[in-house]
């Protein structure tokens, strides 16, 4: 880092006098390295280290006001964690240590991808759930601080394929917990009152508020799956951002992905706007080319003549 801010700022802000910065220097700067140093978070402590110096200038009273701080000079973004999707396994702890009432959510984000709104909003399906799609028109979410249905993120309904053996599930469901009409205002609390006849509820009837499963259900089915401690007495659960019922739906994308599956049909199941938003969240978990190679050329072999490894037949003839 320091052999970036050597090269990188030192000999910028040496080459101009202090008081003559203005938010457009920055702002070219900026875009120069976006060139050179495609890794954001080096862009992040080289225009750390100017602001800095920059900000010492102005309590010198060398500078009137520190041009990194206009609103139209905006800090390089953050670079957000990689994506650290859950095992098979993972999956399927949390999703038996779950009340039977929920269990098939993890079904609904690990086989879906739907968002939790999108899974507390999922409707009741007029094809039995026996089609090959399914339809995501709807969404259960909070608007000041009501309970409220809207349309999935961005206004953006969708279909997903519906595996079969999601479907199953989905009807195993509805057989042993019938779903419910539920009446809420739609988009805003003094919005038109809509009715939707939804999948899964709360016991005694109603649409399921998200902060409360999150705190009485979820949490509870992390520690029991051994995925976070149990709190000690008088203690809060640990609050861990990466595995919220979000990771149902990184885990969606890598199986997605690991079998096959482009980045644009991925972004399409997953209701991105931005099928490159969806290539940077998950372009790590994408199999190399030589590891798409080995598996194509095996299965290749495999099936023309799965009683062996297939390169030796194929020397042989």
């Amino acid at each position: 880092m320091l052999e970036h801010r050597r090269k990188h700022a030192f000999p910028y802000l040496g080459t101009r006098p202090l008081d003559s910065f203005r938010p457009e220097h920055i702002r070219d700067r900026l875009s120069e390295l976006e060139q050179v140093l495609p890794v954001s978070s080096y862009r992040r402590v080289i225009f750390a280290s100017v602001s800095a110096v920059l900000a010492a200038a102005v309590d010198g009273e060398l500078l009137a006001k520190n041009p990194c701080k206009a609103r139209t000079v905006r800090a390089p973004a953050p670079v957000a964690p990689r994506v650290r999707p859950w095992t098979t396994e993972r999956l399927f702890a949390v999703r038996a240590a779950l009340p039977k009432r929920y269990r098939a959510v993890a079904d609904a984000g690990g086989g879906l991808g739907l968002r939790q709104g999108e899974i507390f909003g999922l409707q009741d399906d007029p094809e039995d759930f026996r089609g090959e799609w399914l339809r995501v028109a709807n969404q259960v979410k909070v608007a000041n601080g009501h309970l409220v249905f809207g349309p999935p993120k961005r206004g953006k309904e969708r279909d997903v394929p519906l595996p079969r053996r999601i479907g199953q599930v989905l009807r195993e469901h509805r057989e042993e917990f019938q779903p419910v009409d539920v009446r809420l205002p739609w988009l805003k609390p003094d919005g038109p009152l809509v009715t939707k006849r939804l999948l899964f509820s709360l016991p005694g009837g109603g649409a399921v508020l998200r902060t409360d499963f999150n705190t009485r259900v979820w949490k509870f089915a992390l520690v029991q799956a051994g995925v976070i401690p149990e709190p000690r007495p008088g203690e809060r659960h640990q609050a861990a951002r990466e595995h919220g019922m979000h990771a149902l739906r990184h885990f969606y994308a890598s199986v997605l992905l690991d079998s096959g599956e482009n980045i644009k049909a991925l972004s399409t199941y997953l209701g991105h706007g931005d099928p490159g938003f969806t290539l940077r969240v998950y372009t790590h978990l994408m199999p190399s080319s030589h590891e798409r190679t080995l598996r194509a050329v095996d299965e290749v072999y495999r099936a023309a003549d799965p009683a062996t490894d297939g390169p030796q037949t194929a020397q042989e003839g």
